[in-house]
């Protein structure tokens, strides 16, 4: 990792002699928590919850972001190679429906190493839960790796990525990563029980004020890929309990009903299945308690 090039902000960083791109990580694992989770959609969540393993730093600065604690510093556990492999053959163990890799993509070359030698040992189902903004090499390394893609689709509109989460070009890298993780796993599956073994599920979370983006977000993905092969999950959780000082006014209030509603019932015009959400779902007792 002597340039890095793991996510589209290309930093090239030398991480191995402790150089920190914009996601501040080293070539270090380190891990804010893991655990068994019980909050995401009920195909991954499931009866015995999902093993999530929260990992530090991020390649995103979203200006809401629940998980700011480890997102915006690197804190938390290091862990080695031989470590992680045991935390997550101890969350298999603990009865994990998957073992899902939380915001790993400033972590994704690593990970695809360590999966190789964990995958003869782990017997459930791998989830890479990230924000979309990823680049074709590093999911092309993870490609019979991860069986199952979670990632976010969060903005159409160019200036808001910039706004929001410092994020050049964000559409276009993850129009391209939407289409290569589905040309990996493919449309979700599920056992018998309900739960997730391989698939695609595509999260957008509909912000204040913003349901016109929400909707150029699914016409789009509608466009690149069918929208019968896409697993939506529809999120209204936002809450404004975590969105910063200096966030826009419109993001300083929970979303409403109609403009949840009216996105929900466009996504469904679109011809899309998946996940929604209550309005209870807008709390901060959803969100993951880190130890720094």
């Amino acid at each position: 990792m002597k340039k890095c090039l793991m996510c589209p902000r290309g930093c090239l960083v030398d991480r191995e002699a402790g150089e920190r791109g914009f996601c501040g990580v080293s070539n270090e694992f380190v891990i804010g928590s893991a655990d068994l989770h019980f909050w995401e959609e009920p195909c991954i969540s499931g009866t015995r919850g999902s093993g999530a393993i929260f990992f530090s730093g991020c390649n995103l600065r979203c200006v809401f972001c629940q998980n700011k604690d480890i997102s915006r510093e690197v804190v938390g556990k290091k862990y080695s190679e031989d470590e992680l492999i045991s935390k997550m053959l101890e969350l298999q163990e603990m009865g994990a429906h998957n073992i899902n890799l939380v915001t790993a993509t400033p972590y994704s070359l690593f990970i695809a190493h360590v999966l190789e030698k964990a995958k003869k040992d782990l017997h459930i189902p791998i989830v890479y839960n990230c924000g979309g903004y990823e680049t074709i090499d590093s999911l092309r390394s993870l490609d019979g790796l991860v069986d199952i893609y979670l990632p976010d689709f969060k903005y159409y509109d160019e200036n808001l990525a910039k706004k929001y989460s410092s994020a050049p070009n964000y559409a276009e890298f993850s129009s391209k990563a939407l289409v290569e993780m589905h040309r990996q796993v493919g449309k979700l599956t599920l056992d018998e029980k309900q739960i997730a073994t391989q698939g695609l599920i595509v999260r957008h979370l509909v912000l204040p004020s913003h349901r016109e983006d929400s909707k150029a977000v699914l016409k789009h993905i509608s466009e690149i890929l069918p929208a019968n092969e896409v697993t939506l999950s529809l999120m209204r959780q936002y809450t404004p309990d975590f969105a910063d000082e200096n966030a826009p006014k419109n993001l300083k209030r929970r979303l409403t009903s109609f403009e949840y509603e009216d996105v929900l019932n466009f996504a469904l015009s679109l011809g899309f299945d998946g996940f929604s959400q209550d309005k209870e779902s807008a709390k901060r007792d959803f969100t993951p308690k880190f130890n720094k």
